[in-house]
């Protein structure tokens, strides 16, 4: 059974599982929740901005459906053009994610390294901000 997204409640949660496994030093993990908070925060800002989705909560567009390594770039272009700009300003210039995959599902544990974990915890931390930004001025 295919439930409805909630990008807000996965950001959440994927956040919070997250920091519990970087606390175990479990970087592996860790990083990859860190991906999937950071996209499910950004995409619950963009629906809450008016991005389409189906009944079952997924996004419309093909190119709304994407992972963070894409859709970092894609939020910033579509929140300035939909009256989100104070959200694209407060995340961290550049592509923080750009060297984070879906795919490192697959990949031997070894792959994390503290520093790059930490970068993604970083940018993902900013999300938050923004999500939590975005529930204040009443989006979600």
């Amino acid at each position: 059974m295919t439930h409805t997204a909630d990008f807000g409640d996965a950001h959440q949660r994927h956040w919070e599982d997250a920091e519990l496994l970087f606390s175990e030093k479990r970087l592996a993990n860790a990083d990859h929740l860190y991906g999937f908070s950071a996209e499910c925060g950004l995409k619950a800002v963009m629906e809450a901005l008016g991005m389409g989705v189906d009944r079952k909560g997924k996004p419309t567009k093909p190119k709304d459906r994407v992972h963070i390594e894409t859709l970092w770039t894609r939020f910033q272009s579509f929140a300035s053009g939909r009256g989100g700009a104070q959200y694209s300003r407060q995340l961290p210039s550049g592509t923080p994610f750009q060297n984070w995959s879906v795919s490192d599902r697959y990949a031997h544990r070894g792959y994390a390294v503290q520093s790059v974990v930490e970068q993604h915890r970083n940018a993902a931390a900013q999300i938050c901000v923004v999500v939590n930004g975005a529930r204040l001025d009443g989006r979600l």
